[in-house]
């Protein structure tokens, strides 16, 4: 029973699951649900070999790590924000950021997964923020792009995001952050040949200047 309490709190992520959706879930009465969750939280709570234990909050149950792993998380997430970030998280930052606001139950639905800990990650790292709840069931929180997220790819607001001609339909499309980083990686390109294309006429400049001042 612990390992499937487990999977289920883990995939629900910072949404939590009640005590009613856990004794539905598993088909047991919410007294005997209740027994099983205190088992496995005092079990968490009692294994030194495990980084996570359980939270209870009006009856609604999360999976979180230890506060005794919180420097070392810290000083994870004290990196630079591209550093480290998983392809699921990349993904989940394009969605993000071309749909905004946007629940994570939308952002699973268009990756096709899970997408918690992505979520966590890019919180962590101050790319991604709340903004607010979509006015639907259960109120879901609403994520979207952080300022420092437009710092940090240099861009003045959303509206300078390389267009997309085509929402993905399925997580084998979600290539977006790809197509972000390649068409700033094809500005930069141009710049640089840009600048590479006009050295020749500068230094040609500079050497009739240098046999003009020679002459006189």
């Amino acid at each position: 029973m612990h390992g499937v309490i487990e999977a289920v709190l883990y995939t629900a992520g910072e949404a939590g699951v009640t005590l009613e959706d856990f004794a539905q879930v598993l088909g047991i009465s919410s007294a005997a649900m209740r027994q099983q969750l205190d088992d496995f939280q005092e079990a968490l709570e009692h294994d030194d070999s495990r980084g996570t234990m359980v939270r209870v909050s009006d009856d609604r149950y999360f999976l979180v790590t230890k506060p005794t792993y919180a420097d070392t998380l810290r000083h994870y997430f004290s990196g630079p924000p591209a550093q480290g970030l998983s392809q699921a998280a990349l993904e989940v930052l394009a969605i993000i950021a071309y749909q905004q606001p946007i629940t994570r139950l939308e952002i699973d639905d268009v990756r096709g997964v899970q997408s918690s800990g992505a979520l966590t990650t890019l919180a962590a790292r101050q790319l991604v923020r709340e903004a607010g709840r979509k006015d639907a069931p259960g109120r879901p929180i609403l994520y979207a792009t952080s300022d420092f997220f437009l710092d940090y790819f240099g861009l003045k607001n959303l509206d300078a995001l390389p267009p997309i001609d085509q929402a993905p339909e399925g997580p084998q499309q979600v290539d977006l952050f790809k197509d972000f980083n390649d068409t700033f990686s094809d500005d930069q390109k141009t710049s640089d040949q840009d600048n590479t294309d006009q050295e020749p006429e500068d230094q040609e400049n500079m050497d009739q200047e240098t046999e003009a001042s020679d002459g006189e």
